[in-house]
């Protein structure tokens, strides 16, 4: 299931977070049999206080355990950037309470004993989904490190470009030439490497970014 890029292998972690030992260990020897790597935590405390791995990961979590039960990790989880994928296991679920998990993006709820290749499966499913928001993200990224190129000015404008409004009234509503406008849109879409306006619409799609503060002005522009 790892991922090569060239000759670079990329790492993928497997989290177990249960408070059994026997079901730790037995994940553990299990997922290591795929060539995966796996970190086990005997509670939520003991994950949310460990270093996290770089690399696609996602978590196997049991719902009942001492202290902070799964679905109250999940929701300490939610805000992750990228998000990191959750398969909960119980030996104590109910319809309920896998429609909440599943809601909340849960990939899957697995009531033990369940079958390796069920579990095997999950991870594979959990994995994949990780890999993409961790391309995604480094792709946002990209996209807002060009951002921040842009002058105040050329931000103020941008909103004008993707809306796809004429120079001339974008001329209006900042007080400025039209040929200026025409400068800082040659301006915008060089900083941003976008070569049709449709990429610079779908970079801003993605990038959403605030609006600029009122008022501003560039002495750039």
């Amino acid at each position: 299931m790892s991922t090569g890029k060239g000759a670079e292998a990329v790492s993928e972690w497997v989290y177990v977070v249960d408070d059994d030992l026997s079901v730790r260990e037995a994940l553990s020897s299990l997922i290591r049999s795929v060539g995966l790597s796996v970190d086990t935590h005997p509670s939520a405390a003991a994950f949310l206080a460990a270093p996290r791995h770089a690399g696609p990961a996602c978590l196997i979590l049991d719902v009942r355990m001492p202290g902070l039960s799964g679905l109250e990790l999940q929701a300490q989880l939610a805000d992750l950037d990228p998000p990191l994928p959750i398969i909960f296991i119980t030996a104590h679920g109910d319809v309920p309470m896998a429609v909440r998990a599943m809601k909340k993006g849960a990939i899957e709820f697995l009531p033990k004993p369940f079958r390796d290749e069920e579990l095997l499966a999950a991870i594979r499913t959990a994995l994949a989904r990780s890999h993409g928001s961790q391309r995604e993200a480094r792709e946002v990224g990209e996209i807002r490190r060009r951002y921040e190129l842009l002058t105040a000015r050329e931000r103020e404008v941008i909103p004008y470009i993707v809306k796809g409004a004429l120079n001339k009234q974008a001329a209006a509503d900042l007080g400025i030439s039209e040929m200026t406008i025409k400068v800082h849109r040659h301006n915008i879409m060089n900083k941003m490497s976008a070569k049709t306006l449709p990429d610079l619409v779908r970079m801003m799609e993605r990038l959403n970014p605030p609006a600029p503060d009122a008022g501003a002005e560039s002495a750039q522009g």
